[in-house]
């Protein structure tokens, strides 16, 4: 017997075929049938729900992730009382899904807060503003498409007046006296969704927007980089004739760190649904990192974290990077790193199911409407930050047993070059 034989025996683990490389595994003393279901699908059938469809028949590789994260947000992320940021990378809205999906998870309260790029918002207000857009092709002639002034979002058409009419409508806002200052995105988001909701009413339209039905809700919607749209385009270009709208990202870090902190120093949960990748979803992660390694507050992560990529995690890049990798920033719990889901499906298809499963199976929430506590929560975690926070470097807190006391750091010295 070789001694890769025998070392394979001596654990249990069966046979190894040297001259095929393959493995039979053997462990010893495991169950299956104690310890996981039973892969024994229903057969699909006429007239199912989607809800039944999901826990019938979803049952391996990225549909059994999808059922889990089906069942993460709606058992345990919007189950009780605690709070939901959801993050939106890529072109959903062009694709309808913010008046499909985001408006009815925000009408049901299942959605308290957003991050979102500023192009998801700037396509959104089309449909606020009764623009048409239309279902086409990946497989035309953009070459045509540019002669003809018509706008391709991989299959998405619309024309290209609906960027200029758009365009004119941000400008003509943002003129009125109230935008004549600095402000956070979320208050910009507030006060542009009022007019966007007011030209809906004027259409008819109802509830096509989710700027207009995050006014109406008062659910806080950020932009993790504010220039990168054409939003911020518009808002450029306004300032050349001396507007004075400027965007406090400065407001916006502490704000989401508070909506955070508000949540978890009240007993409540914090729960992340990541669409994507990117900016968005980085701003919403860090918000515990800022409360921890920044304002030197004691806090251990999100509660529960739910992601929909097609984002590679051996990238290094931080829109595939796993619920796992997030533990050792601090910005989720580990606790409740066995509950994280992480879909490698299209948002496309993702958002629409976990939608329909979650309206299906959970009842309605009580409105947080956190935009209207805004101040309250700002308030209160500067309070916290000046109590506990400190300009010199903060002490380490990674170490998560309550009994024991911060311990310094390893970097061998302070940024103030001081020694350990």
């Amino acid at each position: 017997m070789g001694p890769l034989k025998e070392r394979c025996q001596s654990r249990g683990w069966g046979t190894i075929h040297l001259h095929s490389l393959v493995v039979f595994p053997t462990p010893r003393g495991m169950s299956l049938n104690k310890k996981f279901p039973r892969l024994l699908p229903n057969s699909i059938r006429k007239g199912l729900t989607v809800a039944q469809l999901v826990d019938d028949s979803f049952k391996a590789y990225n549909g059994g992730r999808l059922a889990e994260a089906c069942r993460l947000f709606t058992q345990k992320m919007v189950a009780g009382n605690g709070t939901v940021g959801m993050s939106l990378t890529g072109a959903l809205t062009p694709a309808g899904l913010g008046k499909a999906a985001i408006v009815p998870l925000m009408k049901a309260g299942f959605v308290d807060w957003i991050i979102s790029t500023g192009a998801n918002l700037y396509h959104d207000l089309h449909y606020g503003l009764g623009m048409e857009l239309y279902a086409g092709s990946p497989f035309l002639d953009d070459v045509v498409l540019r002669k003809e002034g018509v706008i391709r979002i991989y299959d998405v058409l619309f024309d290209y007046d609906v960027l200029l009419d758009t365009d004119a409508f941000v400008r003509e806002v943002i003129q009125g006296p109230e935008f004549q200052r600095t402000m956070g995105t979320d208050e910009f988001h507030y006060l542009l969704g009022k007019y966007v909701a007011a030209r809906e009413k004027k259409l008819g339209l109802s509830e096509t927007s989710v700027l207009a039905a995050a006014y109406k809700y008062g659910v806080p919607i950020f932009t993790s980089s504010p220039g990168d749209s054409s939003i911020g385009m518009n808002v450029a270009a306004m300032s050349l004739r001396d507007s004075k709208l400027l965007m406090d990202v400065n407001r916006d870090v502490n704000q989401t760190a508070a909506i955070v902190y508000a949540a978890k120093s009240s007993g409540e949960l914090s729960s992340v649904f990541i669409l994507g990748g990117g900016s968005p979803k980085n701003f919403m992660l860090q918000t515990e990192p800022q409360i921890q390694e920044v304002m030197g507050i004691e806090e251990r992560g999100h509660d529960y974290f739910l992601q929909c990529t097609d984002a590679r995690p051996d990238t290094g890049g931080l829109s595939g990077a796993t619920p796992a990798e997030a533990v050792s920033w601090g910005k989720i719990d580990p606790d409740n790193l066995p509950g994280c889901v992480v879909c490698y499906a299209d948002s496309t298809i993702t958002l629409p199911i976990i939608t329909a499963y979650a309206l299906t199976k959970a009842k309605p929430r009580k409105l947080k409407r956190l935009y209207d506590r805004r101040d309250a929560m700002l308030e209160t975690i500067r309070a916290m930050y000046l109590k506990h926070g400190q300009v010199t470097k903060v002490e380490h807190r990674t170490d998560l047993d309550k009994k024991k006391k911060p311990v310094k750091g390893r970097s061998g010295r302070s940024v103030t070059g001081t020694k350990r």
